[in-house]
This record gives C-alpha cells, structure tokens and sequence, in this order.
C-alpha cells in the first residue's frame, strides 16, 4: 500500500511503499509510539495487546489502553492468552506483515518474532545491553546512572539480546522519578522508532550485535523484596531507589503499631546528613518533619503513604496520624 510518510518536522516526503506493520504493546508507553507511527503515516495492520483486566475498587473488567486507542482508530485488535495459539500464529501469518513492532509488551515466542519478512523489532528503554529487562526506567534511577536512552534491536530468542538498530541517549537528571523519566524516554523513543521502520523498510540499517564489556547492569521486574528499601545502603541510595519507584510501586518499610505490621511507603525523601545521637533505623518527628535515623544522619520522609490511605505530605500525614513510641523501622 502506497502512503505518504510525514517526516520529524511535519513536511511531506515523496510517496514510498510503506510496511504492514503488527504493532505489540499494552501500557500508556505503546499507546503514544503507536499514535506517533500512525501520525507519520504508517500502515498498522493489526495490534497484539493484553487480555482485559480487572481494575478499581470495583474490579471492573478493564481494557488495555492501547485496545481503546486502536478500537477508536479502527485497528483490528488481537488479546491472546497464549501466544503460541494456533488460531493466533494463523491470523498472524495471514496478516502479511513486514515487520512486527514490540513495546512493552512480554516475550515473544519465536514461532510469532520470525513471521515477518523483515523481522521483529523492540523499542527499550534503557542503552543496551545495559538494563536488560522488565524495569529499565526504574533500574537507571535507582543505578545512579548519569545517562541513559531508547534502543531499537531486532528480538531473538533470548530477552533483549538482539543486533541492535539505533540508539539514542539522554542525560539523567537528578529531579527526575520513574514518571517524568519515562516521559522523556518517550519523547525520544516514538521518533527513533519511525527512524527505525524507515530505514529498515530501506534497507539503510546494519544490525550490530550487542557488545558486552561485564559491567552491564540488570532491569528484574520489580517485586515485593527488591522494592523494598535496605536502611543499612548509604543515603544516597536509599534516596534513589525511593526515586526510581515513584509513583509506581512505591518504595517500602514496616513498622509495629501495637501488635500490627504496618507497610509504609516512601514517594519522596530527602538525605539530611549530620550526626545525630537517637537509636539508628528509629522513626522521630522533629518540628512536623518525619524522620528516620541512620548511619550517616537521617532519612526525610516527604510523602507517604499508610496501608488504605492515599499519598500524603508529611506534615498533613501527621495531622491525622499519630506513629507509635520507640518507632523502630524495618
């Protein structure tokens, strides 16, 4: 199909024979790459996305954000449960598809990467082959990275090993959290992207293999215990890692209220770093601030959120919270 590409600055390209893509994704980061491609004139022949979930306090049955995107658009919308269904990898290969676009998405079998003629292609958020994995935008925070970036690579048969197509960087900044970090990211990924299918679609792109100096660092999905934070780290990672969860999943403590475990989390936090004489890992309240004693001074608790509460600001927390005596942290 014969299409009119809209380049980086809005003007109009000669006509070119364009790609049918089938595009993977489920969260708010596939919904802009995918809206980014079809503004420049692509052609999406199908969506892959997630199966409906229950959401709210209602457990509603809820759809991906990407399948209401698509729907409206007038996309045809696939949500297996099992990718290596028979019925699926049918209508996928029926499809035609050139190239097959993954963001944010699970693993692909390779019996649905290798159905394109020219391949399967991911948009991560991290400068491979450093943070492989589920949660690259959190890892590069909670690393202390100075940099990091967006790469396109070519799926194989192992989680994000493949040639890599194009990268692009970008500094880190200290003011930024998982959010306004993946919102950058996306300001440069959903570009790169389309620079991608371009050129592979022209046959101008060298896949390069992933170079692996072994100094790389991992992106595990998050979890329960690698969320939680280690009052014995150095402030300064402490404070990160708080960073790097916010606002999703949200770095945790306990505490003992009477004979009740209390899970607190942390969405902001400062390092106060002065010697001090309390008991280290207890929790104390200093002129409306909340804050917890350690090695090298104390942690400043900004906002917090208690079990069946909404996030609040210290001060306001306090207002209607009392901590318990002798608040020792865990």
């Amino acid at each position: 199909m014969k299409l009119t590409i809209i380049n980086m600055y809005g003007t109009m390209n000669k006509t070119k024979l364009l790609p049918r893509i089938v595009f993977f994704g489920t969260p708010e980061f596939a919904r802009y790459c995918l809206a980014y491609i079809i503004e420049k004139g692509f052609e999406i022949v199908a969506v892959v996305t997630a199966p409906d979930r229950k959401a709210g306090r209602g457990k509603k049955m809820t759809p991906p954000i990407v399948k209401t995107y698509s729907l409206a658009n007038g996309i045809v919308v696939f949500q297996p449960d099992n990718l290596k269904n028979k019925q699926f990898i049918s209508d996928l290969k029926s499809l035609a598809p050139d190239i097959q676009v993954v963001v944010a998405f699970r693993m692909l079998p390779k019996v649905v990467w290798e159905i394109p003629t020219l391949g399967t292609l991911n948009l991560h958020a991290s400068l491979l082959p450093n943070f492989r994995g589920a949660a690259p935008i959190n890892w590069a925070i909670i690393e202390g990275e100075k940099e990091t970036g967006v790469t396109t690579f070519l799926i194989n048969e192992q989680i994000d090993t493949g040639a890599i197509l194009l990268q692009e960087q970008i500094p880190l900044l200290d003011t930024y959290n998982a959010q306004t970090l993946h919102d950058a990211l996306l300001i440069k990924g959903a570009p790169l992207l389309a620079k991608t299918l371009i050129r592979l679609s022209e046959g101008t792109l060298n896949p390069k293999p992933q170079f692996i100096k072994g100094n790389e660092k991992g992106a595990p999905k998050l979890t329960s215990e690698n969320t939680k934070l280690d009052l014995n780290q150095s402030l300064k990672e402490i404070v990160l890692k708080i960073r790097g969860l916010d606002p999703y999943p949200g770095a945790w403590l306990n505490f003992n209220d009477g004979n009740e475990t209390v899970r607190m989390k942390l969405f902001q936090a400062e390092a106060i770093y002065e010697e001090n004489t309390e008991p280290i890992h207890h929790l104390i309240i200093k002129e409306d601030k909340i804050l917890i004693v350690v090695k090298e001074g104390y942690l400043k608790c900004i906002e917090i959120q208690l079990p069946n509460k909404r996030r609040m600001h210290a001060k306001d927390l306090l207002n209607g919270y009392s901590f318990p005596k002798n608040c020792l942290i865990f």
